[in-house]
């Protein structure tokens, strides 16, 4: 990419000599002016589905779209990790099947050494560098995966009903309450599921699966009669 912005960053092995520091290069994967970015969604012309479509229903679906993914690895057990982390997040990482906000970034737990973050499209390179400058000799990995995901909202009155109908997780207020994130079986594909409100979720989807996940989505709310924003 002609205009991308480049940076490295000195990383101390335990393996190599102190005179020797390890190199990473990172990138800002961001387009600027050349070339057009796209969302997974934009053949689906969801402006035009909004303007022509219902107005009011159950189900309302909109795509996040272009917004900055990153995937940190760590092990909680690192001090200097967690600290680091919490420092350039400016909130601590969350436990186990949680999630946690911070003005426009969402974070949602994966697995016990990994979390997505998720922020504005051009806030992405500049918190990846953040986030290692933090680290300091943490052992660690971030990740933008911007390019190979987007986000599904869905909310109304009868946005559990769709999602009971697409995954086995039991989605339930006893078991899934607001705040809560999984990642798991969703249609034939998977998605990390958050509960973001008292009616309304978030799907993390892989890019290849937009089309498919989306066109489900649609099959599948429109008994229930559905909106779609764009």
């Amino acid at each position: 990419m002609s205009n991308a912005a480049t940076a490295e960053k000195d990383l101390q092995s335990p393996a190599q000599d102190a005179q020797a520091p390890a190199k990473v290069a990172v990138m800002d994967l961001l387009p600027g002016q050349g070339p057009r970015a796209d969302s997974p969604l934009a053949h689906a012309d969801l402006a035009t589905l909004a303007k022509k479509g219902a107005q009011q229903g159950g189900v309302c679906l909109q795509e996040l779209k272009l917004l900055g993914h990153l995937v940190l690895r760590g092990s909680t057990e690192n001090k200097e990790f967690v600290a680091g982390a919490e420092k350039a997040l400016g909130v601590a990482l969350p436990g186990p099947l949680q999630s946690a906000e911070s003005g426009e970034m969402s974070i949602r737990w994966i697995s016990p050494d990994e979390w997505l973050i998720i922020v504005p499209g051009p806030n992405a390179f500049q918190l990846e560098r953040e986030l290692r400058e933090a680290m300091g000799s943490a052992h660690c990995a971030v990740v933008n995966v911007s390019g190979g995901q987007t986000v599904l909202s869905i909310s109304g009155a009868n946005a559990r009903d769709v999602l009971q109908k697409s995954t086995p997780y039991d989605v339930h207020d006893r078991n899934f309450p607001v705040g809560k994130a999984v990642t798991t079986v969703f249609a034939k594909s998977q998605a990390v599921i958050r509960r973001t409100g008292n009616e309304s979720w978030e799907l993390v989807i892989r890019r290849s699966f937009a089309d498919y996940l989306w066109l489900w989505l649609q099959d599948s709310s429109q008994e229930f009669g559905l909106v779609v924003k764009d």
